[in-house]
């Protein structure tokens, strides 16, 4: 590896397999550290009948984890860093100097966007949705108190210096994240002069997807020719759904019998909206199906390439005590750490998936696409400390034994 610059424009060549898309960027970052592993997790002999691991076992299924969550350092890793290579490229060619983008209050693309924005130059301004925007402002005026914190993905926001603006879930739901991103970037470009480049919810748009074709290169590469049979992953946003469909679709358009099942875990919404959101990213990045598939239409070929499955649960980042007991075990027994926003939900619900239909399952190999975002554990620790203190004990050493014993 070379002396990397993270801000020079570097010239951008897609994949021969990716020619259907016309709608290509001229340049990217690199600021990832890439390529991210890919590990096929090891199964004991004697695992216990309630392990996490056990269907794996029982329906002798080889299991793989594509590993974005060590795509970077702790406040760059995840999925977003692929689509920031491509949306800051675009920024600086812009000749930006602001960001302005949206999420929730443990948002992994406020986080990464803000870090990746100061790694080459530009100001980030954050827009972050939580049910206590009101009762923090409140604090603030009335008992001149920031009350908003530094937990998880918040304290790394706030270290960088992002100027954050807050919203209820209400006003997200009722005005829409373009529009509250156009507002602030209407008084940033009006009153103080910025030039602002917008970010969409999750970086997912047609130029961030870009992140995700690369990164099923990456992957076949990896694969060297052996066959995975299903790809599984979280889907909030559309982007890292789109890129992974698109990719595996068109990257395996000459080798069919190659092809794997792409399953996407919805972890907000529901099936149909993500059909859209696919749909609508691979219109903006011009996909012309006209020499790949006989489907009629983009959302026909979508469908036919991805299937959705719900897994919001109690609904966005809220977690059950059964999707945290899964993190916490699947964490003692793999050694990852999965997020409760997104891969964490995604892979327990897939489970259920797995115990719902085994026979489809039985004797296949299964990637799951780690996303990132361990970080959104902080913010579930009053939840999981029971679990913890169960598998972790804590005891006093007798530094003046000389046995060590306590």
């Amino acid at each position: 590896m070379t002396i990397q610059t993270p801000n020079k424009l570097i010239p951008y060549h897609p994949p021969e397999f990716a020619r259907p898309l016309r709608n290509v960027p001229s340049h990217r970052l690199n600021i990832a550290n890439l390529p991210s592993p890919l590990h096929r997790i090891p199964m004991s002999s004697d695992l216990k009948k309630d392990s996490v691991l056990k269907p794996f076992q029982d329906l002798n299924i080889d299991f793989l984890i594509k590993r974005d969550d060590m795509s970077a350092g702790v406040e760059l890793g995840g999925n977003k860093i692929r689509k920031l290579e491509f949306l800051l490229a675009d920024a600086l060619q812009s000749n930006c100097d602001t960001v302005v983008t949206i999420g929730g209050e443990q948002s992994n693309h406020c986080r990464a966007t803000a870090a990746a924005c100061r790694l080459v130059g530009l100001e980030p301004h954050l827009i972050l949705r939580t049910k206590r925007a009101n009762r923090v402002e409140e604090d603030k005026m009335v008992k001149q108190k920031d009350s908003f914190g530094h937990v998880g993905n918040l304290l790394f926001d706030r270290i960088v210096g992002s100027r954050i603006y807050t919203c209820t879930p209400g006003e997200y739901g009722r005005f829409g994240s373009k529009v509250l991103v156009d507002r602030v970037c209407a008084d940033l470009s009006g009153s103080k002069g910025k030039k602002v480049y917008p970010i969409p919810v999750g970086g997912s748009n047609g130029l961030g997807t870009w992140g995700y074709i690369d990164a099923i290169h990456e992957l076949k590469d990896q694969l060297n020719g052996e066959k995975v049979h299903h790809v599984v992953f979280a889907c909030g946003s559309g982007g890292t759904a789109s890129g992974i469909t698109l990719g595996l679709a068109l990257g395996y358009r000459e080798e069919r019998e190659k092809m794997p099942e792409i399953h996407a875990v919805g972890v907000c919404d529901d099936p149909e909206y993500f059909y859209q959101e696919v749909k609508r990213i691979s219109q903006e990045m011009d996909l012309d199906i006209s020499g790949v598939s006989t489907c009629e239409s983009i959302e026909d070929y979508i469908k036919e390439c991805m299937t959705v499955h719900q897994g919001k649960g109690k609904g966005y980042a809220s977690s059950t005590k059964e999707e945290l007991s899964f993190i916490v075990n699947f964490a003692l027994e793999t050694g990852i750490i999965l997020d409760p926003v997104y891969s964490g939900k995604a892979l327990f619900y897939f489970m259920e998936e797995l115990k719902d239909h085994p026979e489809k399952y039985r004797n296949t190999s299964i990637l799951f696409w780690h996303t990132g975002g361990s970080l959104g554990v902080y913010d579930k620790i009053d939840e999981m400390s029971d679990m913890m203190n169960n598998i972790s004990s804590v005891e006093r050493l007798n530094a003046y034994s000389s046995s060590g014993k306590t």
